[in-house]
């Protein structure tokens, strides 16, 4: 019975994973080939969202990578991919204005994002041990070491549980923010939408695959 749990969450975990990937790489190609009416690039969007949102003060920069889009709250910087810095498209708009929608976040102090940044520290080493100490408690027969890489695995799944309702929310406020005047047509503002949820997903299927990791960890060591 255990084997057969164990699996079925392994597969259900390599599925998940794969198929957010792949939802994002298909709504990003799709929509990146879409021009935007605004006829702003990414940067262009990103500014304009910033200086409209009071925070003119953070700097935009590219960086190289696919997908590589983030806001760094260290440094207070949104860095943009070279492609959605100079693309003038529906994704370019969409995933420049979500890297804006964290940064306005970090500005006004989102109780989420504030819980993210203080977990961070300790999710970051829980995140590179944990496997190790499992491992080591399963060699030494050690149920203590078995035991704290489950905490230490619990860490690193609290982290991306509240990750959660921040990246959904920086979604809503790109949303809102493209949606604004109505001056865009539908099949723009809908591909936007789709980009961001796409980019949703990946953190959604994220979490649940750390969930089933969980179980399964839980699972083998009751059978142990």
């Amino acid at each position: 019975m255990y084997d057969y749990m164990y699996f079925v969450v392994l597969i259900a975990s390599i599925v998940l994973g794969l198929g957010a990937q792949a939802l994002i790489n298909a709504q990003y190609s799709k929509y990146m080939k879409v021009p935007i009416s605004t006829g702003l690039t990414g940067a262009q969007a990103a500014r304009w969202m910033l200086d409209a949102n009071g925070c003119s003060h953070i700097p935009i920069q590219m960086i190289q990578g696919k997908l590589s889009d983030n806001f760094d709250p260290r440094t207070g910087i949104v860095s943009l991919s070279e492609a959605v810095y100079n693309g003038r498209t529906v994704a370019a708009t969409a995933i420049a204005s979500h890297e804006c929608g964290h940064a306005i976040q970090h500005a006004t102090n989102y109780a989420p994002t504030k819980a993210r940044t203080l977990l961070f520290p300790v999710v970051n080493i829980a995140n590179n041990l944990w496997v190790i100490v499992l491992f080591m408690g399963f060699a030494l027969a050690m149920m203590e070491l078995i035991w704290l890489a489950v905490v230490m695995f619990s860490c690193v799944l609290l982290f991306q549980l509240i990750t959660l309702p921040v990246e959904l929310n920086a979604s809503a406020r790109a949303s809102a923010y493209i949606s604004m005047g109505g001056y865009l047509p539908e099949h723009e503002v809908k591909g936007t939408r789709r980009v961001l949820n796409a980019a949703a997903m990946t953190y959604v299927a994220g979490a649940l695959v750390s969930v089933l990791q969980l179980l399964r960890i839980l699972s083998y060591t009751k059978r142990r």
